[in-house]
């Protein structure tokens, strides 16, 4: 029976990653924590992070840019200024992603708060313009203080307040 246990793992391991409710490297929601080096800004709020082995996107939680790269839309207003923000908070940098209750979302990226240094970025973001709220229930974790910011930033005309 001994001689068993290991394979018992496996198989119990391998149904719960089919059935989704285990991923290897990590759960399948419900907080934790990564680091890794960002290898390419997408936008505003969309990185690639090397982390845990390989390349993952990383969609910023809580915050909206405006589309700079989505296939079919024009580029929008302040955008560019957006993307470029987030460039020079995160390229090349290492990072901290803090996960809330879901992992991912429906296109595989990694969804995260992402952190370079004691620097939140998410925050920063909003606080100065480059972003909106865009708060998607489970993951609220920050969205009181992300929707303070951005009437802070709308009142006082930073960013894309008072560009567009």
């Amino acid at each position: 029976m001994r001689r068993s246990t290991p394979y018992l793992v496996l198989l119990v391991a391998a149904v719960a990653a089919l059935a989704g409710v285990w991923r290897p490297g990590g759960s399948a929601g419900g907080g934790g924590h990564a680091e890794g080096m960002v290898t390419r800004v997408v936008d505003g709020d969309t990185i690639h992070v090397w982390t845990g082995g390989h390349d993952e996107a990383v969609r910023y939680i809580g915050i909206d840019t405006p589309e700079s790269v989505k296939p079919g839309t024009p580029v929008q207003c302040f955008a560019k200024a957006a993307s470029a923000e987030n460039d020079q908070m995160v390229a090349g940098r290492r990072v901290r992603l803090v996960y809330d209750a879901e992992r991912r979302d429906r296109y595989g990226r990694l969804l995260a708060y992402v952190y370079r240094g004691s620097t939140f970025v998410n925050a920063e973001l909003v606080r100065r313009g480059y972003a909106r709220t865009l708060t998607i229930p489970p993951n609220v974790r920050y969205a009181d203080r992300f929707a303070a910011l951005a009437q802070a930033a709308r009142e006082h005309g930073r960013g894309l307040w008072r560009r567009c």
